[in-house]
């Protein structure tokens, strides 16, 4: 599993919480986790990432392409899920907005929220259920 992540199975939710600098090779170790995870469940079918411990993005707009391609893909015809994010601040926004755009009109449902609490509003959670235990 990797480092910052959680999931909660009671809620059917996966917490991802990085810090540091987010770049291909950290993006990559999650896309290969929740892969092995929706092969073997529908039911996680709630995602929170917390955005706010990330100091740097070293990715390019063709990554963030390909991986919102990818989760497309990888999810056409299967259950509808929510994945929220959390970022505070504008610096880093662009690309997780990125990211919800190119996943739209699909059964991702993206957004990003700059409080916990909408987040877990939307996710229909309780707050305290997206802090890492």
């Amino acid at each position: 599993m990797p480092p910052g992540i959680q999931f909660r199975p009671e809620l059917n939710l996966i917490i991802w919480k990085p810090h540091g600098i987010l770049d291909e090779q950290v993006v990559n170790k999650i896309l290969a986790f929740i892969r092995d995870e929706e092969a073997t469940s529908n039911a996680n079918e709630l995602r929170f990432t917390d955005t706010t411990g990330l100091t740097e993005i070293d990715l390019n707009f063709r990554y963030v392409f390909h991986v919102a391609l990818y989760r497309r893909l990888s999810r056409k015809g299967r259950p509808s899920l929510k994945s929220a994010f959390l970022v505070e601040g504008d610096a880093f926004a662009h690309y997780f907005k990125l990211h919800a755009l190119l996943t739209d009109h699909s059964s991702l449902h993206v957004k990003l929220f700059k409080d916990e609490k909408a987040a877990a509003k939307w996710l229909n959670i309780p707050l305290e259920s997206l802090q890492l235990v």
